[in-house]
Protein backbone atom coordinates (compact mmCIF):
# COMPACT_ATOMS: atom_id res chain seq x y z
CA UNK A 1 0.00 0.00 0.00
CA UNK A 2 2.96 2.53 0.89
CA UNK A 3 4.52 1.88 -2.31
CA UNK A 4 1.39 2.35 -4.35
CA UNK A 5 0.73 5.78 -2.64
CA UNK A 6 4.41 7.08 -3.86
CA UNK A 7 3.95 5.94 -7.25
CA UNK A 8 0.68 7.49 -7.33
CA UNK A 9 1.30 10.94 -6.02
CA UNK A 10 5.15 11.43 -7.06
CA UNK A 11 4.54 12.49 -10.99
CA UNK A 12 2.05 14.99 -9.41
CA UNK A 13 3.97 16.23 -7.10
CA UNK A 14 7.26 16.53 -9.93
CA UNK A 15 4.59 18.15 -11.68
CA UNK A 16 3.87 21.10 -9.30
CA UNK A 17 7.40 21.11 -8.30
CA UNK A 18 9.05 21.88 -11.50
CA UNK A 19 6.28 24.85 -12.76
CA UNK A 20 6.42 26.30 -9.48
CA UNK A 21 10.50 26.47 -10.39
CA UNK A 22 9.73 27.39 -13.38
CA UNK A 23 7.65 30.81 -12.21
CA UNK A 24 10.33 31.18 -9.83
CA UNK A 25 13.23 31.39 -12.03
CA UNK A 26 11.10 32.98 -14.84
CA UNK A 27 10.58 35.46 -12.06
CA UNK A 28 14.09 35.94 -11.13
CA UNK A 29 15.33 36.70 -14.46
CA UNK A 30 12.37 39.26 -14.90
CA UNK A 31 13.71 40.93 -11.71
CA UNK A 32 17.24 41.14 -13.16
CA UNK A 33 16.44 42.62 -16.67
CA UNK A 34 14.15 45.13 -14.86
CA UNK A 35 17.00 46.01 -12.14
CA UNK A 36 19.62 46.11 -14.97
CA UNK A 37 17.25 48.57 -17.54
CA UNK A 38 16.85 50.86 -14.19
CA UNK A 39 20.36 50.66 -13.59
CA UNK A 40 23.43 50.52 -15.10
CA UNK A 41 25.51 49.86 -12.47
CA UNK A 42 23.17 46.42 -11.47
CA UNK A 43 24.23 44.08 -13.81
CA UNK A 44 28.40 45.25 -12.77
CA UNK A 45 30.16 41.98 -12.23
CA UNK A 46 31.04 43.80 -8.72
CA UNK A 47 27.68 44.12 -7.97
CA UNK A 48 26.67 40.49 -9.33
CA UNK A 49 29.62 38.84 -6.62
CA UNK A 50 27.99 41.11 -3.50
CA UNK A 51 24.24 39.55 -4.51
CA UNK A 52 25.71 35.87 -4.70
CA UNK A 53 27.97 36.85 -1.52
CA UNK A 54 24.82 38.29 0.07
CA UNK A 55 22.64 35.37 -0.87
CA UNK A 56 25.10 33.18 0.58
CA UNK A 57 24.38 32.94 4.11
CA UNK A 58 20.02 33.64 4.00
CA UNK A 59 20.76 31.01 1.43
CA UNK A 60 22.60 28.24 3.75
CA UNK A 61 19.57 29.17 6.49
CA UNK A 62 16.87 28.74 3.86
CA UNK A 63 18.20 25.33 3.14
CA UNK A 64 18.12 23.88 6.72
CA UNK A 65 14.50 25.75 6.75
CA UNK A 66 13.18 23.76 3.78
CA UNK A 67 14.09 20.28 5.54
CA UNK A 68 11.71 21.71 8.27
CA UNK A 69 8.78 23.29 6.18
CA UNK A 70 8.42 19.71 3.99
CA UNK A 71 7.28 18.59 7.00
CA UNK A 72 5.16 20.86 7.56
CA UNK A 73 6.58 22.39 10.80
CA UNK A 74 8.59 25.63 11.27
CA UNK A 75 12.01 27.03 13.01
CA UNK A 76 11.94 30.16 14.01
CA UNK A 77 15.03 30.21 15.62
CA UNK A 78 17.65 29.66 12.97
CA UNK A 79 18.03 33.42 13.00
CA UNK A 80 19.98 33.59 16.31
CA UNK A 81 21.36 30.33 16.62
CA UNK A 82 23.30 31.15 13.28
CA UNK A 83 24.13 33.88 15.91
CA UNK A 84 25.18 31.38 18.77
CA UNK A 85 26.94 29.14 16.59
CA UNK A 86 29.08 32.13 15.16
CA UNK A 87 29.74 33.09 19.03
CA UNK A 88 30.92 29.81 20.10
CA UNK A 89 32.80 29.72 16.81
CA UNK A 90 34.67 32.73 18.39
CA UNK A 91 35.16 31.51 21.95
CA UNK A 92 36.58 28.42 20.81
CA UNK A 93 39.14 30.58 18.21
CA UNK A 94 39.59 33.80 19.28
CA UNK A 95 39.39 33.25 23.71
CA UNK A 96 40.14 29.57 23.55
CA UNK A 97 42.98 29.57 21.50
CA UNK A 98 41.83 26.38 19.79
CA UNK A 99 42.66 25.63 16.12
CA UNK A 100 40.55 27.00 13.43
CA UNK A 101 39.07 23.81 12.24
CA UNK A 102 38.25 23.22 15.78
CA UNK A 103 36.56 26.11 16.59
CA UNK A 104 34.80 25.95 12.91
CA UNK A 105 33.36 22.00 14.10
CA UNK A 106 32.48 23.73 17.61
CA UNK A 107 30.57 26.16 15.70
CA UNK A 108 29.02 23.48 13.63
CA UNK A 109 27.91 21.33 16.64
CA UNK A 110 26.44 24.09 18.41
CA UNK A 111 24.10 25.00 15.83
CA UNK A 112 23.36 20.78 15.81
CA UNK A 113 23.02 20.67 19.76
CA UNK A 114 20.19 23.49 19.17
CA UNK A 115 18.65 21.58 16.46
CA UNK A 116 18.70 18.57 18.20
CA UNK A 117 16.79 20.41 21.13
CA UNK A 118 14.46 21.83 19.45
CA UNK A 119 13.75 18.16 17.48
CA UNK A 120 13.25 17.04 20.62
CA UNK A 121 10.98 19.43 22.38
CA UNK A 122 8.64 18.94 19.67
CA UNK A 123 8.77 15.16 18.78
CA UNK A 124 9.31 13.65 22.47
CA UNK A 125 7.49 16.60 24.40
CA UNK A 126 4.45 17.26 22.27
CA UNK A 127 5.28 21.17 21.89
CA UNK A 128 4.31 22.75 18.82
CA UNK A 129 7.00 24.26 16.31
CA UNK A 130 6.28 27.49 16.60
CA UNK A 131 6.18 27.77 20.40
CA UNK A 132 9.31 25.22 20.54
CA UNK A 133 11.35 27.31 18.15
CA UNK A 134 10.25 30.43 19.42
CA UNK A 135 11.66 29.74 22.62
CA UNK A 136 14.90 28.40 20.85
CA UNK A 137 15.25 31.82 19.50
CA UNK A 138 15.10 33.60 22.82
CA UNK A 139 17.39 31.15 24.80
CA UNK A 140 19.60 31.33 21.96
CA UNK A 141 19.82 34.74 21.30
CA UNK A 142 20.40 35.30 25.60
CA UNK A 143 23.16 32.74 25.57
CA UNK A 144 24.77 34.91 22.68
CA UNK A 145 24.50 38.11 24.97
CA UNK A 146 25.79 36.08 28.00
CA UNK A 147 28.87 34.48 26.28
CA UNK A 148 29.69 37.19 24.16
CA UNK A 149 29.42 39.52 27.23
CA UNK A 150 27.52 41.64 24.80
CA UNK A 151 30.59 42.71 22.78
CA UNK A 152 31.80 41.32 19.69
CA UNK A 153 34.33 38.80 19.48
CA UNK A 154 36.64 39.98 16.54
CA UNK A 155 39.18 36.94 14.60
CA UNK A 156 41.70 39.54 13.59
CA UNK A 157 44.71 37.69 14.67
CA UNK A 158 43.53 34.47 12.75
CA UNK A 159 43.46 36.03 8.59
CA UNK A 160 42.66 32.40 7.67
CA UNK A 161 39.47 32.32 8.93
CA UNK A 162 38.20 35.32 7.07
CA UNK A 163 39.49 33.89 4.05
CA UNK A 164 36.56 30.98 4.76
CA UNK A 165 34.21 33.59 2.40
CA UNK A 166 35.81 36.52 1.41
CA UNK A 167 38.95 34.16 0.15
CA UNK A 168 38.83 33.01 -3.83
CA UNK A 169 40.18 29.80 -4.70
CA UNK A 170 38.40 30.60 -8.01
CA UNK A 171 40.38 33.84 -8.13
CA UNK A 172 43.42 32.03 -7.26
CA UNK A 173 43.11 29.42 -10.37
CA UNK A 174 41.83 31.80 -12.87
CA UNK A 175 42.76 35.64 -12.67
CA UNK A 176 39.95 38.33 -12.78
CA UNK A 177 37.50 35.24 -11.78
CA UNK A 178 37.10 36.49 -8.14
CA UNK A 179 34.05 34.43 -6.74
CA UNK A 180 33.75 34.49 -2.84
CA UNK A 181 34.23 30.97 -1.23
CA UNK A 182 31.28 31.76 0.89
CA UNK A 183 29.13 31.50 -2.50
CA UNK A 184 31.32 28.14 -3.60
CA UNK A 185 30.71 26.60 0.06
CA UNK A 186 26.29 28.12 -0.91
CA UNK A 187 26.18 26.02 -4.00
CA UNK A 188 28.77 22.65 -2.22
CA UNK A 189 26.03 22.53 0.76
CA UNK A 190 23.07 22.81 -1.78
CA UNK A 191 23.94 20.42 -3.91
CA UNK A 192 24.48 18.16 -0.95
CA UNK A 193 20.82 19.45 0.68
CA UNK A 194 19.20 18.01 -2.89
CA UNK A 195 20.77 14.80 -2.85
CA UNK A 196 20.15 14.01 0.57
CA UNK A 197 16.51 15.45 0.24
CA UNK A 198 15.88 13.62 -3.10
CA UNK A 199 18.08 10.47 -2.79
CA UNK A 200 18.34 9.10 0.54
CA UNK A 201 15.93 7.31 3.19
CA UNK A 202 16.14 10.99 5.13
CA UNK A 203 14.49 12.66 2.05
CA UNK A 204 11.73 9.97 2.02
CA UNK A 205 10.80 10.03 5.43
CA UNK A 206 10.59 13.85 5.57
CA UNK A 207 8.08 13.82 2.42
CA UNK A 208 6.16 11.41 4.29
CA UNK A 209 6.27 12.71 7.47
CA UNK A 210 5.03 15.99 5.73
CA UNK A 211 2.54 14.81 3.22
CA UNK A 212 0.93 12.30 5.75
CA UNK A 213 2.13 12.28 9.66
CA UNK A 214 -0.23 9.82 11.23
CA UNK A 215 -0.26 7.26 8.23
CA UNK A 216 3.97 7.51 8.27
CA UNK A 217 3.34 6.41 11.83
CA UNK A 218 1.13 3.60 10.96
CA UNK A 219 3.64 2.34 8.31
CA UNK A 220 6.37 1.55 11.15
CA UNK A 221 7.90 4.84 11.07
CA UNK A 222 9.72 6.11 14.22
CA UNK A 223 8.10 9.78 13.35
CA UNK A 224 9.40 11.21 16.44
CA UNK A 225 12.93 10.01 16.05
CA UNK A 226 12.74 10.88 12.29
CA UNK A 227 11.78 14.58 13.09
CA UNK A 228 14.82 15.07 15.76
CA UNK A 229 17.38 13.88 12.91
CA UNK A 230 15.65 16.68 10.51
CA UNK A 231 15.97 19.38 13.08
CA UNK A 232 19.27 18.36 14.04
CA UNK A 233 20.30 19.14 10.30
CA UNK A 234 18.80 21.95 9.75
CA UNK A 235 20.76 23.36 12.82
CA UNK A 236 24.04 21.75 11.21
CA UNK A 237 22.63 23.94 8.18
CA UNK A 238 22.50 26.95 10.82
CA UNK A 239 25.85 26.40 12.42
CA UNK A 240 27.18 26.57 8.36
CA UNK A 241 25.84 30.20 8.18
CA UNK A 242 26.70 31.14 11.85
CA UNK A 243 30.47 30.08 10.56
CA UNK A 244 29.92 32.05 7.18
CA UNK A 245 28.99 34.85 8.74
CA UNK A 246 31.43 35.11 11.05
CA UNK A 247 33.94 34.62 8.41
CA UNK A 248 32.72 37.46 5.85
CA UNK A 249 32.33 40.08 9.18
CA UNK A 250 35.65 39.06 10.52
CA UNK A 251 33.80 39.08 13.83
CA UNK A 252 31.22 37.19 15.95
CA UNK A 253 28.32 40.11 16.50
CA UNK A 254 26.39 38.99 19.02
CA UNK A 255 23.17 41.12 18.38
CA UNK A 256 22.77 40.18 14.91
CA UNK A 257 20.26 37.61 14.08
CA UNK A 258 16.90 38.46 14.64
CA UNK A 259 15.37 38.64 11.20
CA UNK A 260 17.70 36.57 9.30
CA UNK A 261 14.56 33.43 9.59
CA UNK A 262 11.96 35.38 8.21
CA UNK A 263 14.23 35.77 4.86
CA UNK A 264 14.76 32.18 5.02
CA UNK A 265 11.38 30.83 5.40
CA UNK A 266 10.38 34.19 2.54
CA UNK A 267 12.80 31.97 0.30
CA UNK A 268 11.72 28.76 0.86
CA UNK A 269 8.41 29.25 0.15
CA UNK A 270 8.87 31.84 -2.57
CA UNK A 271 10.84 28.92 -4.45
CA UNK A 272 7.92 26.83 -3.95
CA UNK A 273 7.70 24.39 -0.49
CA UNK A 274 4.57 24.23 0.68
CA UNK A 275 3.91 25.23 4.14
CA UNK A 276 1.60 22.89 5.24
CA UNK A 277 4.40 20.00 4.60
CA UNK A 278 4.84 17.58 1.92
CA UNK A 279 6.16 19.71 -1.22
CA UNK A 280 9.41 21.26 -1.76
CA UNK A 281 13.01 21.61 -3.76
CA UNK A 282 16.41 22.55 -2.78
CA UNK A 283 16.85 24.31 -6.33
CA UNK A 284 13.60 25.81 -5.36
CA UNK A 285 15.04 27.20 -2.36
CA UNK A 286 18.60 28.43 -3.70
CA UNK A 287 16.34 30.62 -6.47
CA UNK A 288 14.10 32.04 -3.92
CA UNK A 289 17.47 33.09 -1.92
CA UNK A 290 18.26 34.41 -4.93
CA UNK A 291 15.60 36.16 -5.64
CA UNK A 292 15.40 38.10 -2.10
CA UNK A 293 18.90 38.84 -2.37
CA UNK A 294 18.39 40.52 -5.96
CA UNK A 295 15.56 42.33 -5.16
CA UNK A 296 17.38 44.05 -1.94
CA UNK A 297 20.23 44.44 -3.99
CA UNK A 298 18.14 46.07 -6.51
CA UNK A 299 16.38 48.46 -4.10
CA UNK A 300 18.89 50.02 -2.67
CA UNK A 301 20.87 50.06 -6.26
CA UNK A 302 17.82 52.23 -7.25
CA UNK A 303 18.33 54.36 -3.74
CA UNK A 304 14.67 53.57 -2.14
CA UNK A 305 14.90 54.17 1.47
CA UNK A 306 15.43 51.14 3.51
CA UNK A 307 11.47 51.15 5.33
CA UNK A 308 10.59 50.91 1.87
CA UNK A 309 12.55 48.28 0.96
CA UNK A 310 11.27 46.18 3.84
CA UNK A 311 7.74 47.41 2.73
CA UNK A 312 8.21 45.85 -0.34
CA UNK A 313 9.93 42.51 1.01
CA UNK A 314 6.98 42.01 2.97
CA UNK A 315 4.55 42.35 -0.10
CA UNK A 316 6.48 39.85 -1.71
CA UNK A 317 6.40 37.25 0.85
CA UNK A 318 2.45 38.37 1.48
CA UNK A 319 2.54 37.28 -2.42
CA UNK A 320 4.55 33.97 -1.91
CA UNK A 321 2.30 32.52 0.62
CA UNK A 322 -1.08 33.44 -0.86
CA UNK A 323 0.27 31.41 -3.84
CA UNK A 324 1.06 28.37 -1.89
CA UNK A 325 -2.13 28.56 -0.46
CA UNK A 326 -3.93 28.87 -4.20
CA UNK A 327 -1.72 25.74 -4.97
CA UNK A 328 -3.51 23.93 -2.02
CA UNK A 329 -6.53 24.35 -3.10
CA UNK A 330 -5.83 23.39 -6.71
CA UNK A 331 -4.22 20.45 -5.45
Amino acid sequence: MKEATVVVQKPRFAFHAGLQQLLAFGSLILLVIVFSIASSNFFHFSNIVGILLSTAVIGVLALGSTFVIVTGGIDLSVGTVMTLSAVMTGVFISMWGLPVPIGIIGGLLTGALCGFLSGFTIARLGIPPFIATLAMMMIAKGLALVISGTKPIYFTDYEVFMEISLGSVLGDLIPGFDIPNAVLIFFVVAIIGSIVLSRTIIGRYNFAIGSNEEATRLSGVNVRNWKIVIYTITGVFTGIAGVLMASRLNSAQPSLGMGYELEAIAAVVIGGTSLSGGKGTIVGTVIGALIMSVLTNGLRILSVPQEWQTVVVGLVILLAVYGDILRRRKS
